[in-house]
């Protein structure tokens, strides 16, 4: 009988040392690919993932143009080399619902009544996976539209949480995601303090679902600092770990 993977040692550290409330390593780029109206590229744990925007552009096919406001669309693939064994590069079922799941998180963001009769598109690719991989895509998506200068209300990050042994997590990788009772992806837009996605898979207490959602929140709001963070780099130049005040961005 093969004895079950332990998760968290006895002095409470997972898997890669981390303690129970703290992300893996987190690195993000605005503004990587020339070719696109809006781009970004994050690294957040071994997930390496790019974002791209493209418009506002002309709908195609037009029977789908809105005359009161921008076509969002989105895309989220997996890279055949993203994962251990080579996926089929056909987009999946679940590529699909991702797709769907980030466009709804970011669309609350846009404001799509300026661009009517205009598309927007929104493309993420995973070149490497880790778990978390959609709230990661969601976060540098969220960089792209805003390199790309389309309006938004404010900027979207993500971030699970979960339960791995009976214990409250934050930020699963793949081996917690897997091995793990529960997973709980959240998004939020920090400054209007308003969730845009909130899925949840296992069973949880209702203590622990207070515990995972609400440490998502405050996860979620750190990544947020190195959100700003990355678009200071790009249109201020500078230290990619200051971010100005609200009075010197203005």
């Amino acid at each position: 009988m093969v004895a079950e993977k332990k998760l968290i040692d006895k002095k409470g550290n997972r898997l890669d040392g981390r303690k129970w409330n703290e992300l893996r390593p987190v690195k993000m780029e605005v503004g990587v690919l020339k070719n696109a109206d809006g781009s970004a590229y994050i690294e957040w744990g071994k997930n390496k993932i790019m974002a791209a925007v493209y418009g506002p552009k002309e709908v195609h096919p037009k029977h789908q143009v809105l005359p009161d406001r921008a076509l969002v669309r989105s895309r989220y693939h997996m890279a055949p080399f993203s994962v251990d064994e080579r996926k089929n590069p056909a987009p999946s079922r679940r590529e699909i619902e991702i797709s769907k799941v980030i466009r709804e998180a970011l669309e609350p963001a846009i404001i799509v009544e300026d661009y009517p009769r205009t598309a927007i598109e929104v493309w993420v690719e995973v070149l490497q996976s880790d778990g978390g991989s959609r709230v990661a895509g969601i976060t540098a998506a969220s960089l792209a539209l805003a390199d790309a200068g389309i309006n938004m209300r404010d900027m979207v990050v993500g971030c699970s949480c979960g339960i791995i042994e009976d214990q409250v997590v934050a930020d699963l990788d793949d081996t917690e995601d897997k091995e793990g009772s529960g997973d709980m992806p959240v998004a939020i837009m920090p400054n209007l303090n308003q969730v845009t996605l909130l899925q949840v898979d296992g069973i949880y207490t209702k203590e622990n679902f207070k515990k995972a959602f609400e440490l998502a929140i405050e996860k979620g709001r750190e990544v947020y600092t190195m959100q700003r963070a990355a678009l200071t780099k790009k249109f201020f130049g500078g230290d990619a770990t200051t971010v100005p005040t609200e009075a010197e961005s203005e």
